[in-house]
């Protein structure tokens, strides 16, 4: 039944493009087209069929690609700016802090992928999730320079995917309950439109398409709310982990989970897989779309998330934000021209390389203020040896105090994990910085703690080696995590 809805929806985009080919003409530069999820965590690409079969096989995987901070604000400024953190100062999800407030006060609006591209030739079009809090105290009508096209809800309850009024080019139009108003279907239905008239016109395109799933609530579409009625939640050898005793306090302080609180991941487990069912259902649909107005062999694919997502995981209830695998390492899948298909490379890279990555695709400048370094390199049939290309990625994170009367009639806040909620000020993760090497992971918490993994012996991170590691290890790590900390730019690059 699953693999027959499938086929139907793609069928019903190739009826809704005539049947024939809309448009052939071939721009001078690729067209882009950049999916990016929220609070995806790596090992869910397994119950997306057409992701699997449609980009995973037809592409390559970046299985070591990773977020600067695993939290959504943060995260999708490194994504428009292709800076770190602490050059971004978009630190949380949070005035004074962070979110769209402050990056539209610091004017970052002004240098972003979208007006690089732009000024390339491009035509933009933004879809879905834009920075946490947008519009803020901004006008609800606010389109960020760039964007030719701007589809982003500024009001209502997205994060549910229905009842949501979206900012459609300057237009308030309102979404209902409706099966229809499910937001990952509008904007795949919004999308498509797009890529048709711009085949048509002749002109290379990006779409930055930010989707709203699968984070909690978790909706699904209606079509799928009773998908994987016997799916387990994963127990990997870190859940609910019983010795925590190398772990830092706010690890060490946490009880064991109980029976509720896993019986409530176990249903939210239910309802993220459902939910992505609509976004591999839009994954098929634009390449029939692209293949349909002869667009596919000229158009590259990104498909990624904001930050990866633990549950479980050392004792931790849903949620993200610490330095362990589950939140910071997210997959980059790309398909495009001259991308080998079914490759998977090891090679360190993170969100703050995708745009220099998509402005190199446009021959678009690249600002001197970019952190981050192009990954087309990686996307040939030769790409650079591992030992040329970068051994040291950067992790941050901030603590923010979260205020309880954020949701307002002109915007639209993110609502707080599991985690989030049962934190007292004692449990909460502490400010902290970190190196994740090919090897290592190394953690520096603002508390005078650290952590220690070697991720080929203990890749679930059960054993910190802080203690017992060689001194002149922690010293080298400690060293090169103190140059990541204040790099910018091609200093970055380490």
């Amino acid at each position: 039944m699953r693999n027959v809805q499938i086929a139907l929806m793609v069928a019903v985009s190739l009826l809704a493009l005539g049947g024939m080919r809309l448009g052939t003409a071939q721009p001078a530069t690729p067209n882009i087209i950049f999916i990016l999820t929220d609070d995806l965590n790596a090992d869910l690409i397994e119950f997306m069929p057409n992701l699997k079969q449609q980009l995973v096989a037809q592409g390559t995987t970046l299985k070591n690609f990773f977020v600067n901070v695993s939290l959504c604000c943060p995260s999708r400024a490194n994504i428009l700016r292709g800076q770190y953190a602490h050059n971004t100062q978009i630190l949380t999800n949070l005035m004074p802090t962070g979110g769209f407030e402050k990056f539209y006060a610091l004017g970052h609006e002004s240098s972003t992928v979208a007006t690089w591209l732009q000024a390339a030739g491009y035509r933009t079009c933004y879809l879905g999730k834009y920075l946490n809090g947008y519009p803020a105290s901004v006008s609800l009508t606010h389109v960020p320079p760039g964007w030719t096209e701007w589809y982003s809800p500024v009001a209502g309850k997205p994060y549910s995917n229905f009842d949501y009024v979206m900012n459609e080019n300057g237009k308030l139009v309102r979404y209902g309950s409706r099966a229809e108003d499910y937001l990952t279907d509008v904007v795949a239905r919004k999308s498509i439109d797009f890529i048709k008239r711009a085949a048509a016109e002749g002109q290379p395109f990006f779409i930055h398409l930010a989707l709203y799933v699968p984070h909690s609530p978790a909706t699904p579409a209606p079509r799928h709310a009773q998908l994987f009625p016997d799916a387990q939640l994963p127990r990997p050898p870190s859940f609910n982990e019983p010795d925590v005793s190398d772990k830092p306090s706010f690890i060490r302080n946490r009880p064991l989970l109980t029976e509720r609180q896993i019986a409530q991941m176990q249903d939210l487990y239910r309802k993220r897989l459902q939910s992505l069912q609509a976004v591999d259902e839009m994954l098929a649909s634009l390449i029939a779309t692209l293949q349909a107005t002869g667009q596919l062999e000229h158009t590259y694919i990104f498909f990624t998330s904001d930050n990866g997502f633990h549950m479980g995981e050392h004792r931790l209830n849903s949620g993200k934000q610490t330095a362990y695998e589950e939140d910071i390492r997210v997959l980059l899948i790309v398909r495009g021209p001259g991308v080998p298909a079914g490759r998977v490379l090891e090679h360190l890279t993170g969100n703050i390389d995708l745009a220099p990555t998509f402005a190199e695709l446009g021959r678009a400048a690249i600002p001197d203020f970019v952190d981050g370094r192009s990954l087309v390199p990686l996307l040939s049939s030769t790409p650079p040896p591992l030992d040329s290309w970068r051994q040291g990625f950067l992790i941050e994170h901030w603590a923010e105090q979260r205020q309880e009367n954020l949701k307002t009639a002109e915007g639209v806040w993110e609502p707080p994990d599991p985690m989030e909620r049962e934190h007292t000020q004692q449990l909460a993760i502490p400010q902290f910085a970190a190196v994740r090497t090919k090897d290592y992971l190394y953690v520096e918490y603002v508390t005078g703690e650290r952590e220690l993994y070697d991720l080929n012996a203990d890749p679930y991170q059960l054993e910190s080696m802080h203690s017992t590691a060689d001194p002149a290890l922690l010293q080298e790590l400690s060293q090169r995590l103190a140059r990541l900390k204040s790099c910018a730019g091609k200093s970055c690059w380490e």
